[in-house]
C-alpha cells in the first residue's frame, strides 16, 4: 500500500522519519519496526510538514540534512523549531547527524528536540529511541496525569 493512504488507527503507535540518506532510512525503519511503529517516511519538507500535521507521530525521527546542504536550510527541521509546543507535545523529536555528540542535553535545547544522536551511533538506534521515549514520558507524565483528570472530570478552570 502506498504511504500516502496508510492510514494511522487508535491502536497504531505512529512514527515518521524524514532522512535524505539511504542507508541511515534504512536502519531508522528496522529499529522503529522492531519497536512495534508504524512507521512513516517523508520524501520532502512539505511532505514532511503535511504528514507531521495530519497525524499525532509518537516518535520523529528527522536528519539533520534532510533535504538541505546545511543545517539551517532544513525547512522542516527549522519548522519544528519554531512551532508552539502544544503543537509539537504529543511527540517525541529525535534529531540525528554528525555534528553532535549523541544524548547530548545543550545541543538538543539548543536545536528544540528531546534527543540529538551522532550518526556513528545508529547502530543503537532501538535502545535510544526507547531511552528518548522514556525519558519524554517521565518529563510529561505530571502534566498528562493533570490533562487527563481534567478531561475526565468534565470541570475547566
Amino acid at each position: 500500500m502506498n504511504d500516502a493512504f496508510d492510514f494511522v488507527s487508535n491502536g497504531d503507535a505512529p512514527a515518521l522519519i524524514a532522512f535524505s540518506t539511504p542507508e541511515w532510512l534504512d536502519s531508522a525503519k528496522a529499529a522503529l519496526n522492531e519497536l512495534g511503529y508504524k512507521v512513516h517516511t517523508a520524501a520532502t519538507h512539505s511532505d514532511f510538514l503535511l504528514r507531521f500535521g495530519q497525524a499525532h507521530y509518537q516518535v520523529v525521527l528527522i536528519e539533520e540534512l534532510f533535504g538541505a546542504n546545511t543545517p539551517g536550510e532544513n525547512l522542516a527541521l527549522k519548522t519544528l523549531q519554531n512551532m508552539p509546543v502544544n503543537q509539537r507535545r504529543h511527540a517525541t523529536l529525535l534529531l540525528i547527524g554528525d555534528s553532535f555528540q549523541t544524548f547530548t542535553p545543550m545541543e538538543a535545547f539548543k536545536n528544540s528536540v528531546h534527543a540529538v544522536i551522532n550518526s556513528s551511533e545508529l547502530f543503537l538506534l532501538k535502545q535510544l529511541v526507547e531511552k528518548a521515549v522514556a525519558d519524554n514520558t517521565t518529563f510529561l507524565h505530571s502534566y498528562r496525569e493533570v490533562q487527563h483528570r481534567v478531561l475526565t472530570s468534565g470541570t475547566r478552570n
